[in-house]
């Protein structure tokens, strides 16, 4: 703010006009995050800490990691004239460890950005006085189009620290007395000085993520020798720079749609300035050009002041308005392109009428610049909002918990941008280091007002990296209409539409089974097995498509179908056969009526109770199993355990007693069709953990396949799940990749220091959403 508070110094002295602006927070510096020593942070030059922030953030706006940047051509290039912060470290507190030369000298304003970054292209400062960044950008944009380097940060940094600064330049007659910026008005008088501290991020285009402008061209020249002082402005130097610039671009005065000039409210500097305007560009056009200067709303800031004028530029592109002249009333008369209205002041908030800018920039010494900025031609489709109804999920990490809120609010506070979600998603597509807070946030599409969010978490990370294990859970998780609200995600329906195609030479309708609310649909045997196997497979395609891949696999029972497709074994399509096979041997083999129950004790507890004819299944965990056997022997077993106190629950088999001897008539047949499915079997990695094959035969050459012989083993013998879990690291995150989390219980107990996340729910109306609030967890 251009304000009159005391907070750089006490008004002692009559000669320095008492107002002028001010940034907030100079001491505020997150040293731990930039890697800076507490005592190098304590006598680093603000502007240095202020541009290491300003330069991240850029990157960051930029939809780019900085991470990303290390080791590459990037060069850094800063404008700044004075670092009134060197007389207290150099002259007054002389530190102990010669921090004073490393935090204050004026190289460290882009080396430390170079440093902090990683980056490796130039790195160096310029000072040519009030064009400083606009030299800044010079040296940027000529580098990238050499070829030298192949993006670049400039910025440009002024602090007014020192009251003695302010009184020189008073004393040279450019301030104006009462602290009021008004340039082109009949009452300019003087600047005021302002503090400014700001970078921008060039790329090339292709490399551009996100696009404010094009820098069309750049050019600088010198004064030079003027009898009238050094300091006087060289009118003709400045039409000289104009008339060479034009005639080596191809755009035209006329193709201009505001000018940001450099006019500061100085009595000589407006009216030069204008002139040479005028001459050159206002002599080739039809219309009046529209003219405007920054420093009537912030203020003068000298090296810095480039980049605001850039920055104004940006904002007219990204709006389509050009922000007014303020402290301005009427033209100065003796100005003849003003008078006459070859130049309009802007002094309402007015469109852009054509997509090019051009910028002045000019120093006290001589230094001139002059550049045009182009408007991006592409617009965004339907203004970012999406064409579908699908949530967007962002995880976003940051250094503490507001920090993450702050870009969950800033979503919310316009329609859902696709666009804007996929550049975040970018930016932290790689971890940041020191980010200690994470969230997710999950937003729906609102159309024309503004999204919310469906689902927000933020927790503090620990930084403990967890294995991940691919758990795929077996016969049991199926529901009516299970894939329903998970055909809106693109790559799980495509996933389904594969399978359904694969299916329907078998008289198969997949899609139906998975959407269908018929309550009988899964009385169907064969339809459980495939619609388990489908999910299976589409829930594992989403995840890989997201670059999320386990560091365990582990099944159980039919599961480890899922397991073998996941670990590469099989194709998808492979999958859904095997699925079908299994399905079909089941309700065409001969068997007796058979039946399974879920008991609430282990393998090595029941295994001494049970009667002859029943045999256990699926070893579970320790406190959990699974049942099989005749109907009536089941029955009458489960009977007992109740009577007992100890749970024990029937669950659906479609009366046939699988994992037992019961239906060793099975296996020929289901052995005969895998075989036509699986005809080259592929070996296992080590990620997937057989469930199927007790832990000494692991390393059988005939169980390191994904064999028809496996896949049959696996439906005659018990799943020993239990001691297969055992194998895994206590502290993994297990991830369920199923119709239903259906071992969520089992799971949590048999490892209580992990975390368990199921990927879909029974009866959830809205999967979908379930499955994007797993994928935030």
């Amino acid at each position: 703010m251009v304000d009159d508070d005391e907070r750089r110094w006490r008004h002692f002295n009559p000669e320095i006009p008492k107002r002028f602006g001010k940034i907030s927070n100079l001491e505020k510096f997150d040293a731990t995050f930039f890697g800076v020593h507490f005592k190098q942070a304590h006598t680093l030059d603000p502007q240095t800490r202020i541009l290491i922030e300003t330069a991240y953030e850029a990157v960051i706006d930029a939809g780019i990691n900085p991470k990303s940047l290390r080791g590459t051509k990037t060069g850094v290039y800063i404008g700044s004239c004075i670092s009134e912060s060197e007389k207290t470290w150099f002259y007054e507190k002389v530190s102990s460890g010669g921090f004073g030369i490393t935090g204050c000298s004026r190289a460290m304003l882009a080396n430390r950005i170079s440093y902090t970054l990683g980056l490796e292209g130039p790195s160096f400062l310029l000072d040519t006085a009030c064009s400083s960044s606009m030299y800044a950008l010079d040296n940027a944009f000529s580098a990238i189009r050499n070829g030298e380097i192949d993006a670049a940060i400039i910025g440009g940094a002024n602090l007014l620290l020192h009251p003695f600064v302010t009184l020189q330049f008073a004393r040279l007659g450019v301030l104006s007395q009462d602290g009021y910026c008004r340039p082109f008005d009949k009452d300019a008088c003087g600047y005021s000085r302002s503090e400014a501290i700001n970078c921008l991020f060039l790329q090339r285009k292709r490399d551009a993520k996100r696009i404010y402008a094009s820098v069309v061209y750049s050019k600088t020249n010198c004064d030079g020798y003027k009898p009238e002082g050094i300091t006087y402005p060289s009118g003709n130097i400045q039409r000289k720079l104009l008339l060479e610039f034009y005639k080596e671009i191809d755009l035209t005065p006329n193709d201009m749609g505001y000018l940001e000039a450099h006019c500061t409210g100085t009595v000589v500097g407006d009216p030069e300035e204008c002139k040479a305007i005028d001459s050159v560009l206002c002599s080739q056009r039809q219309e009046p050009l529209l003219v405007g200067s920054v420093k009537s709303n912030i203020g003068h800031s000298e090296p810095a002041s480039g980049i605001c004028s850039l920055v104004k530029a940006c904002f007219a592109f990204e709006t389509g308005l050009i922000a007014p002249n303020i402290n301005f009333t009427e033209v100065k008369r003796t100005i003849k392109a003003l008078a006459e209205e070859r130049l309009v002041v802007v002094k309402d908030v007015t469109p852009l009428p054509k997509p090019c800018i051009a910028v002045n920039s000019f120093g006290f010494g001589g230094a001139n610049a002059h550049a045009i900025l182009k408007a991006h031609p592409k617009s965004k489709v339907n203004y970012g909002i999406p064409e579908d109804n699908l949530p967007r999920i962002v995880t976003w990490a940051g250094r503490t918990e507001d920090a993450v809120n702050e870009i969950f609010n800033g979503i919310e506070k316009k329609p859902l941008d696709a666009e804007f979600i996929g550049l975040l998603q970018n930016i932290q597509e790689e971890e940041v280091t020191g980010m200690v807070f994470r969230g997710y946030g999950i937003f729906g599409n609102n159309g024309n007002q503004p999204t919310k969010s469906l689902v927000r978490n933020v927790q503090h990370y620990t930084g403990l990296k967890r294995p991940i294990v691919w758990v795929f859970s077996g016969m049991g998780s199926q529901w009516n209409e299970m894939g329903a609200s998970l055909m809106m995600i693109p790559r799980f329906r495509q996933s389904i539409e594969i399978s359904h195609n694969t299916l329907v030479p078998k008289g198969l309708d997949l899609i139906n089974i998975l959407t269908s609310n018929d309550p009988a649909i899964y009385e169907n045997i064969l339809h459980s097995f495939v619609g388990i196997a489908s999910v299976q497979i589409g829930l594992t395609d989403v995840l890989r498509s997201l670059n999320l891949e386990p560091d365990f696999i582990i099944g159980h029972s039919v599961g480890e179908l899922g397991c073998a497709y996941a670990d590469g074994g099989v194709t998808a399509e492979q999958m859904i056969l095997a699925a079908y096979c299994r399905g079909r041997v089941s309700m065409e083999s001969k068997k007796i009526r058979g039946g399974m129950a879920a008991v609430g004790i282990g393998y090595r507890a029941i295994k001494n109770l049970l009667p002859e004819a029943i045999e256990v299944a699926c070893h579970n965990s320790a406190d959990s199993c699974t049942i099989s056997g005749p109907i009536d022997e089941v029955r009458r077993f489960v009977a007992e355990l109740k009577s007992k106190d100890i749970f024990a629950k029937e669950v659906p088999c479609s009366n046939i007693a699988y994992h037992s001897r019961y239906i060793a008539s099975m296996g020929p047949q289901l052995l005969k069709y895998l075989k036509e499915i699986i005809t080259q079997p592929k070996t296992r990695t080590a990620k997937w953990l057989s469930t199927s094959v007790p832990r000494s035969e692991w390393e059988q050459t005939e169980n390191k396949l994904c064999s028809a012989e496996y896949h049959t083993n696996n439906l005659l013998h018990s799943v020993l799940f239990e001691e297969t879990f055992a194998e895994l690291p206590k502290n993994a995150l297990t991830i369920e990749l199923a119709p239903h989390g259906l071992l969520g219980a089992i799971l949590k107990r048999s490892m209580p220091n992990g975390v368990y996340i199921p990927l879909t729910h029974r009866g959830n109306k809205n999967n979908a959403l379930f499955f994007m609030t797993a994928l935030g967890k």
